[in-house]
């Protein structure tokens, strides 16, 4: 079929989606790997860990991510057992709060940050600092500081510029900086060029071809001074004595998706590892991963609730459906910014009604504001109806925006179908209201109820990335 003029959005009829996507036997059942192990559907309603999602939007409204504390730590283990030997660090930069952070802690696993901030957080939630990796490309002489005050294991850096700020810095300091060089190895992988992180033409690294490398390490070897602080050269991130495979291992957004599972993607890695080391007779170095999204995508799903649905005629005599709901583009950029598949179902009742291709879209003002871009839902979905997007946990709250001044999405972790919260609160009335007061009652100006009666419609505000380590708090609220 010949391009569209107007783009690849207009290319397909409306009622004829791609060709892996196909007409359901059951519209209302849910597809078991695209979900987190504790959800399920009850009389049509999507429940996680026995928690019905029409109960979690009407307490916290929606759009809202849910994810499920028992899938993220199952998931977080199946890394560390398959990778045994190996130093497994959570990809932070996927999603992270002071709740995430000392799972992945209690779990076994080290956790890779990139920014001031991710370390902040992960510091916040008294993660040892001696398994924490700080990566980035523009590490700030701040950023940096803050590393070496708090004993970060390794820091991976990413240019020359970083490489001499360290050597000032351990020299000021007295302190020492374990370091790795991320490299490029001139590997092109087949996916959105925006995510693609190996190629030679991109910002990441030091390229191994042109000798960007080899003067990296030669600096940070020159700037070695044991037991006087200064460097120590760990690594290549990307050959002995350590090196880290990195990450982006996949996970199942549609049903055109077949991951990997962590025993098979040990079983593949290692064994190209220790066959290449064998060949070339070098010694195994010791190795890590980073993977992120494939523990936390699949343990969250977003809820949405449906505003309009309107047909839209084609050429041809062929319509679209385009179903909209309450967030969009904000809550999850990736459909916009990397022409990224999801998946969706109706989640708040049962329907016997016929399939019916739709394209699920947000609230904002941009064409291509898009949530879901082909699915099959029933024909009779409408206003009020909630949406159940799975698949969300990684870059989707860790992008979010408050683009057109929509609020962010509050977050809740559920374990154990009990339902708990334990939330720090700021600007003081506004926040008392989630924990269950009405917001009538408390003293506000005409300003304020007018700017809490929007947030009424299910954004929490609360200020603290609080979990609960009291057992008998089941769900956590984790605020923005």
């Amino acid at each position: 079929m010949r391009a569209h003029e107007a783009g690849a959005l207009h290319g397909q009829a409306g009622d004829r989606g791609p060709a892996w996507l196909r007409r359901p036997d059951d519209v209302d059942a849910l597809v078991p790997q695209l979900w987190a192990r504790n959800v399920s559907k009850v009389d049509g309603v999507v429940t996680v860990a026995g928690e019905s999602v029409t109960d979690l939007a009407e307490e916290f409204g929606t759009p809202l991510y849910v994810l499920d504390e028992d899938d993220f730590r199952t998931r977080a283990r199946a890394f560390r057992d398959a990778f045994e030997g190996c130093e497994v660090y959570y990809a932070g930069k996927s999603f992270l709060c002071v709740a995430t952070a000392r799972w992945v802690e209690e779990e076994g696993l080290s956790l890779d940050v990139c920014t001031g901030g991710e370390l902040a957080v992960a510091l916040r939630a008294g993660f040892p600092p001696e398994r924490l990796a700080l990566h980035g490309n523009n590490k700030s002489v701040a950023e940096l500081r803050r590393a070496l005050e708090a004993g970060v294991g390794r820091i991976i850096v990413d240019s020359l510029e970083e490489i001499d700020r360290l050597v000032a810095l351990t020299a000021e300091t007295g302190r020492e900086a374990a370091v790795m060089v991320r490299v490029t190895a001139g590997v092109e992988a087949h996916t959105h060029e925006y995510i693609s992180t190996s190629h030679e033409d991109q910002k990441f690294g030091f390229s191994i071809a042109d000798g960007a490398a080899f003067e990296a390490v030669s600096r940070i070897v020159a700037a070695q001074r044991p037991g006087e602080g200064g460097l120590r050269f760990l690594g290549l991130h990307f050959v002995p004595p350590e090196m880290d495979l990195g990450g982006g291992f996949g996970i199942a957004y549609t049903t055109q998706d077949d991951p990997r599972s962590p025993a098979e993607l040990a079983d593949s890695l290692l064994g190209i590892v220790h066959a290449e080391c064998r060949a070339l007779d070098v010694a195994v170095p010791h190795l890590s991963i980073e993977p992120g999204r494939a523990i936390v995508g699949p343990t969250t799903f977003t809820l949405y609730e449906v505003g309009t649905v309107k047909s839209v005629g084609l050429d041809g005599g062929a319509s679209r459906r385009y179903v909209a709901v309450d967030g969009g583009m904000s809550d999850n950029v990736r459909p916009a910014l990397y022409s990224a598949d999801y998946s969706c179902t109706l989640a708040s009742r049962r329907s016997e009604a016929p399939a019916v291709l739709s394209r699920v879209v947000g609230k904002h003002c941009e064409s291509g504001d898009i949530v879901v871009k082909d699915e099959y839902l029933p024909g009779d979905v409408a206003a009020g109806d909630l949406l159940a997007v799975p698949g969300t946990g990684a870059y989707c709250r860790s992008l979010a925006s408050t683009y057109n001044h929509v609020p962010r999405a509050a977050v809740v972790a559920v374990r154990d179908g009990e339902e708990a919260i334990r939330a720090d609160h700021f600007e003081g009335a506004r926040d008392r209201a989630i924990m269950g007061q009405k917001r009538e009652s408390l003293a506000m100006s005409e300003e304020e109820k007018e700017l809490t009666a929007y947030h009424e419609a299910g954004h929490a505000l609360c200020a603290a990335l609080l979990p609960t380590a009291d057992p008998l708090h089941k769900v956590t609220i984790i605020p923005r």
